[in-house]
């Protein structure tokens, strides 16, 4: 059971560093094309207030798990606020967590929703809406240190669930600025495992409409990896 004085200081932790995170504006690419979705929005989101700013993450701050996405989609969590939240990816990624106990609801459509994620806190390596879903190296060093951040404040995280090739890189290097280092480096794969330091890190394709609609990831395979991390998780509380 976590100590309350512990957990109180988590969430003040978290807060200090989701406040930092939403007022960021350290790339000015990122800046502009996260305003400029805002700007010309489909139709469809004609009458939304898009949040427009950097998506902290969000979740059970107690929780052994922590999922890591590449980052919001322009009109998905850049709309909404919150990561995975109103697109196709967080659809499938949340129906998941619920099926396996992991979310109380499968539905994720805006901050207000009442979804609540048990044992698991989801975040991103790059906090905001990149052109074409795709951050130059140097964005992703400059937000980098905000996961990291993350991974100290969590302390009950042992096991990472890296959605994709981009958040399997960047889950190692924000371990290796931990002086968690992998040798040699693993390479991504749908079910592959790495044990750096004291995590698990478990990586699985991104649940992108991509693979999901030609059948690369399916419901099952989604299933099957967090039903592994979960147990996982619970072994090492």
């Amino acid at each position: 059971m976590t100590d309350p004085d512990e957990r109180a200081t988590r969430l003040s932790a978290l807060a200090e560093l989701n406040t930092e995170v939403i007022a960021c504006r350290r790339c000015p690419r990122l800046v502009a094309w996260r305003e400029e979705a805002a700007r010309q929005r489909p139709r469809r989101y004609a009458s939304d207030a898009y949040w427009a700013k950097p998506v902290p993450g969000f979740g059970d701050p107690d929780g052994g798990i922590l999922i890591v996405g590449l980052a919001p989609a322009a009109h998905g969590g850049n709309r909404t606020g919150r990561i995975f939240t109103g697109d196709r990816s967080g659809d499938f990624l949340f129906a998941s967590l619920h099926r396996v106990g992991l979310a109380n609801q499968s539905t994720s459509v805006s901050r207000d929703d009442g979804l609540q994620l048990r044992g698991a806190y989801v975040a991103a390596i790059v906090r905001c809406a990149p052109p074409t879903n795709r951050p130059t190296p140097e964005e992703r060093d400059t937000c980098l240190p905000y996961l990291v951040r993350e991974l100290r404040i969590l302390s009950e995280v042992r096991v990472i669930v890296a959605l994709g090739a981009f958040a399997w890189d960047g889950a190692l290097r924000a371990l290796a600025a931990l002086a968690y280092v992998a040798r040699p480096r693993p390479a991504f794969g749908h079910g592959t495992e790495a044990v750096v330091g004291p995590y698990r890190l478990i990586g699985t394709y991104h649940p992108s409409q991509q693979n999901t609609f030609t059948g690369k990831l399916t419901e099952a395979m989604l299933d099957a990896i967090f039903v592994r991390v979960r147990a996982f998780a619970e072994v090492a509380r």
